[in-house]
């Protein structure tokens, strides 16, 4: 039922209003496990056993000489559970999972691509990176900055300025390596996350298969990433249980298992995911729409975020009124918390970790992340984000977990 009007459901008769719902505890949210299984830790954890300096995690893997990430843009461990018979390859490693404990990673908060792949790529939290949703507030320009598209444009090494793994590798005598599609080699998101070494550029994507395993091979330590981004792209257009993307499963899992054949000896492929899916019903009750609500816009400037998880940035003084009635009004339907609160609780670094200073004012003064299948869209300032059926972003186990699948030589 409609929830607008504080959770009173339509027809009850006067003097018969229930009580409206108890909004959702965010310390009852499942945070991230930064440090001790999460995306960001899977590099660091990888390079530390090719003696690359750097951050040691709690979170551990065996040695490899020769090390590939195979990177499934929207591959959420629970949508591979749920379709186990059309991907048999990739469920046969499901007990490989997280060094063998048969158990998903997770990728972050937001759980949206931008945000993941610095994570990937940094070995930081996004309250380090920076890069903390699809859309943050820029505190120089006071403008918000689309994270994939990189608009309006913001240098990208004041943006993010911390270096990339690919790097750090690179510069300790490992061979590293980036096999991506082309129109990836310049982009502001590649420099900030994932560059160092060299890009290798292929727009057939079994040819970036074999591309990546020839590169594997070629010298005694090696790091090589390749990625595949349309499994996501079928899942925002069509839903996560939709033909298309039932299609596009297929063909990554003849993918992965094209890639894990040709590996050379002493080498490991991991192949993991930056988030899982959603699809969100195209319901009143399901779409939560920010134009259109009056409650929801009262003493909010700017709506960042994507639908799924939002930060609110308030016009002073209204922090507090914000928090109230959007905790009111997506009682049942969401985790609403303060920007110290969901520092405090983990959601963008290990619990109690300040993020860093030219991040904070990035986060919301209210930070919002949806439970369910429900979102908070925004129909006329952002249609073509309204009109995506599988949506992602927030804490659930469906949008959080993801593969850590590995296979050794």
């Amino acid at each position: 039922m409609p929830r607008h009007d504080g959770g009173r459901a339509p027809g009850t008769p006067p003097g018969g209003w229930p009580e409206p719902p108890t909004p959702l505890d965010p310390r009852q949210a499942p945070a991230p496990r930064y440090g001790a299984g999460a995306l960001s830790d899977l590099l660091p954890a990888a390079l530390a056993g090719l003696d690359v300096p750097g951050r040691r995690p709690e979170f551990a893997l065996p040695p490899a000489d020769r090390v590939c990430v195979f990177l499934i843009d929207g591959l959420g461990w629970e949508q591979l559970r749920a379709h186990a018979a059309l991907a048999p390859f990739l469920t046969s490693l499901l007990p490989t999972s997280r060094a063998g404990a048969g158990a998903p990673i997770t990728s972050g908060f937001p759980s949206t691509t931008a945000t993941s792949l610095a994570s990937l790529g940094t070995g930081l939290p996004p309250g380090a990176h920076g890069l903390a949703g699809y859309r943050v507030r820029d505190p120089g320009s006071g403008a918000l900055m689309h994270q994939l598209r990189w608009e309006p444009w913001t240098d990208p090494g004041h943006w993010q300025p911390h270096p990339t793994l690919f790097r750090g590798a690179d510069a300790a005598g490992v061979a590293a390596c980036q096999v991506s599609a082309p129109h990836f080699e310049r982009t502001p998101l590649t420099r900030v996350a994932l560059s160092g070494g060299t890009f290798l550029g292929r727009s057939d994507v079994r040819e970036r298969m074999d591309v990546a395993a020839a590169r594997l091979g070629e010298a005694g330590r090696t790091l090589v990433y390749t990625y595949y981004a349309e499994l996501d792209a079928a899942g925002h257009r069509f839903g996560v249980d939709s033909e298309e993307w039932r299609d596009q499963l297929i063909l990554v899992d003849g993918l992965a298992q094209r890639l894990a054949e040709r590996l050379p000896p002493r080498a490991v492929l991991y192949v993991t995911a930056d988030h899982g899916m959603v699809d969100v019903p195209a319901t009143e009750e399901a779409r939560f729409d920010f134009d259109h609500d009056w409650e929801l816009r009262a003493g909010v400037a700017q709506l960042g975020g994507e639908g799924r998880a939002r930060h609110l940035y308030t016009v002073p003084g209204a922090a507090d009124d914000v928090y109230a009635v959007w905790r009111e009004v997506l009682a049942e339907d969401a985790w609403v918390a303060t920007r110290e609160e969901a520092v405090a609780l983990g959601w963008f670094g290990p619990p109690g970790e300040a993020v860093e200073s030219r991040v904070a004012p990035r986060i919301g003064d209210v930070v919002v992340a949806m439970t369910g299948v429900a979102a908070v869209v925004a129909s006329e300032t952002e249609p073509r984000e309204t009109a995506l059926i599988g949506m992602h972003g927030s804490l659930t186990p469906a949008e959080q977990l993801v593969p850590l699948l590995e296979v050794r030589t």
